[in-house]
């Protein structure tokens, strides 16, 4: 596997962990109506690499659910970052 690849996986896998630990602790004060993480925090941390990790936070704690936008963001997200670890492939 080449270093670039091993980089890149490690750099999806520790964004998507972000990614749902903030969606996480995002549910946490919606429930408790504290100050909430902004919503273009999540979507960044999504499109910057964190797709897996905001579906899974968004599937496990069911949060922002009702918003397609997120699912859309999300799904782009992982379909870019596939697209990306295809062309690393080749």
């Amino acid at each position: 596997m080449p270093p670039v690849l091993k980089i890149y996986l490690i750099y999806i896998a520790v964004l998507s962990v972000i990614t749902l630990i903030l969606y996480g602790i995002d549910k946490i004060k919606a429930i408790n109506g504290w100050y909430r993480i902004p919503e273009a925090v999540l979507l960044s941390s999504s499109l910057l690499g964190g797709g897996v990790g905001g579906i899974v936070g968004m599937l496990l704690f069911r949060h922002k659910t009702k918003h397609w936008y997120f699912f859309a963001v999300n799904i782009i997200a992982i379909i870019l970052h596939a697209s990306v670890l295809f062309f690393l492939l080749k």
